[in-house]
């Protein structure tokens, strides 16, 4: 009856690598949500140059590329603390007194609400852009 034991704790040590993997896939994610937000930002900037032939103003604290690259930061956070939490977890299945911590949980879905609700806002003040048919353009006389 001795290898009931040793299977139990070989499964108990796959799921805490599965839940590992599965935080890596979300710091991923979180990460290249980031990348995203941040380069779709210059190209709308770019883009709304390119049309109204104008700087385009921006807030220089509140802004999408900055929200990209907090996104980047807590994705690269969250990978470090999935790793320490795995080597916790780790080292509780081997010393057999497992103790479940859902600090992480609501730390990641706290900052990432906020984060979140951050974005509304900059999805929003998108649409109160001039557009070109509200701005002056020089015509070019040839």
């Amino acid at each position: 009856m001795t290898r009931k034991p040793q299977i139990d704790r070989q499964r108990e040590h796959q799921a805490n690598e599965r839940t590992f993997l599965a935080w890596l896939r979300t710091s991923i994610a979180l990460i290249g949500f980031g990348l995203a937000i941040a380069r779709f930002n210059l190209f709308l900037h770019q883009l709304q140059a390119a049309v109204t032939q104008q700087q385009v103003p921006s807030n220089p604290l509140f802004n999408s590329e900055n929200l990209g690259v907090s996104l980047v930061v807590f994705g690269i956070v969250v990978i470090a603390l999935a790793a320490w939490r795995y080597n916790q977890v780790f080292w509780q299945i081997e010393r057999a007194d497992y103790r479940p911590n859902r600090l992480m949980v609501w730390l990641v879905t706290g900052v990432v609400m906020i984060l979140g609700i951050f974005s509304i806002p900059l999805a929003l003040l998108r649409n109160k852009m001039p557009t070109p048919s509200s701005t002056p353009t020089k015509q070019h006389r040839f």
